[in-house]
């Protein structure tokens, strides 16, 4: 999806650097993280209590707050759940553990087509100054479920580009957050990465869009646990996009 825009640019990160349009991760737009947790709560805890009963080991509950931030938020599905049962010595096949992610998937898509998603305030404010400045503006995700969250959400129509991983088929978008995506966006909006700007919630996506060579990066973190963000490039790293500043003027 592609829109025309009057060109025009902003001013993001440290030190300040001059873009014409700016690439959002989907997670810094929409708050899924509670029903994405919920949802492999749902999945997790039947398993892991089965688990426990053959094998004769404590059951411990999927914590939605410390296991989800640990091992899943930001993370690949298959390799978050790979690393949180090897947490507790379980081991899977692959076969397996793609069972329970793809039950997880349900899970959660059907909390969403009941329930919907609210988007974060201050992310549709800064949207919508920078469409008033003539940004161009894209949303992009891994997940295959990543263009409904948004339609969901309510929040499709603010965006020029989205792209999730049902794109994957020959447009060479990764399984997993890497260079290629946020090269693959800048590519569909028109301009060169130097000249996009990335925000993100994952140490894994500010690594990428910094691999990519955006022109800046922007870490977004609403639990307060910034270094990880700052560690991998991200400058700066808030805890909420209200706390984002930035100028925005057409370009001359």
């Amino acid at each position: 999806m592609m829109r025309t825009r009057t060109d025009g640019h902003c001013v993001l990160g440290e030190p300040a650097h001059s873009v014409t349009s700016v690439i959002f991760g989907v997670d810094a737009i929409v708050d899924a993280a509670q029903a994405s947790a919920a949802a492999w709560k749902t999945v997790l805890d039947p398993f892991l209590r089965t688990h426990a009963a053959v094998h004769e080991t404590e059951f411990t509950p999927f914590d939605v707050r410390a296991d989800y931030l640990r091992f899943l938020q930001g993370r690949p599905r298959l390799e978050g759940l790979r690393d949180l049962l090897a947490a507790r010595d379980i081991v899977l096949s692959y076969d397996d553990l793609r069972g329970l992610a793809m039950s997880q998937e349900e899970f959660f898509l059907g909390e969403v087509r009941r329930h919907g998603l609210m988007p974060f305030a201050s992310a549709i404010a800064v949207l919508r100054r920078l469409h008033r400045g003539g940004v161009r503006t894209a949303a992009v995700s891994v997940r295959p479920e990543g263009a409904e969250i948004l339609r969901r959400a309510g929040v499709t129509d603010l965006f020029d580009v989205v792209m999730d991983g049902l794109d994957s088929p020959g447009t060479t978008l990764p399984e997993h957050p890497n260079a290629q995506l946020y090269l693959q966006a800048a590519r569909r909006l028109g301009v060169s990465p130097g000249q996009a700007a990335v925000i993100e919630t994952s140490a894994a996506g500010v690594a990428a869009a910094r691999e990519a060579g955006v022109g800046a990066v922007v870490g977004v973190d609403p639990t307060g646990a910034i270094t990880p963000l700052r560690e991998h490039g991200a400058s700066p790293v808030v805890t909420d996009l209200a706390e984002l500043r930035f100028r925005s003027a057409r370009a001359a």
